[in-house]
């Protein structure tokens, strides 16, 4: 009996430890800024994707401005420490970006961090993007309108030194090919008549040893804001 009262008091204390801290799993929707560097270049057309160019040194606007895109996607979460009112929890925020300018930026993003009674969370973990692997911060409130949670979060990746290698180019030729009729005595016909064939060189471009370029990716500051109905 005594076993049985103990189990049942444990049980309705974790479960008040679960009523107490939210689990605030759901749609997120918001926007990414992104300081100058080579990914706000991509984002805003200076650079073409997937092209060589983003190796050279920067020209024009490439590199000095920043860019700006919506976000939207989804965030998982579990607990694995409850402590009255501060809970450990593990987040999974998949999003998709870019949309509004006919991208499909893809990133994933898994963050440990707490979260307490009141609704405030920090956490801290791994960003996968095209931009490549980087640690990402955030911070956040939970707001309730009655049932409704909106939490909002506030996340920041920062910015790093990419090196981009450009392998070593060889010189380039183009040949223009001559053909002469040579006839010494003038007298046509008599066989000492012959063809003359050459060719000459002209240099196209020159060789170019390979080198590294180093650019800033650029910090990206992002608000999210999500909805989850309490139980």
């Amino acid at each position: 009996m005594k076993k049985t009262l103990l189990t049942l008091i444990i049980g309705f204390g974790i479960l008040s430890v679960n009523a107490q801290v939210e689990k605030l799993s759901g749609p997120r929707v918001g926007v990414t800024m992104i300081t100058p560097g080579s990914l706000a270049s991509l984002i805003r057309g200076d650079v073409p994707f997937f092209s060589d160019e983003v190796r050279e040194e920067w020209t024009g606007s490439t590199g000095k401005y920043g860019a700006a895109i919506s976000q939207y996607g989804w965030q998982w979460e579990s607990r694995f420490s409850d402590g009255g009112d501060i809970t450990g929890i593990v987040e999974w925020v998949a999003l998709i970006g870019g949309m509004e300018k006919g991208l499909f930026l893809p990133s994933v993003s898994s963050m440990v961090g707490v979260r307490t009674s009141s609704g405030i969370e920090f956490a801290v973990g791994p960003n996968l993007s095209l931009g490549g692997i980087a640690m990402v911060f955030g911070a956040g409130y939970n707001f309730k309108f009655g049932k409704l949670n909106v939490p909002v979060n506030i996340t920041y990746v920062p910015s790093m030194n990419k090196t981009y290698k450009h392998d070593e180019e060889e010189a380039q030729y183009d040949y223009l090919y001559n053909e002469e009729y040579i006839d010494p005595d003038g007298i046509p016909n008599n066989g000492d008549e012959y063809w003359n064939y050459s060719e000459t060189q002209y240099l196209v471009s020159s060789a170019i040893p390979a080198y590294s370029v180093t650019h800033q990716t650029g910090a990206r500051v992002s608000i999210m804001v999500g909805f989850n109905l309490g139980k």
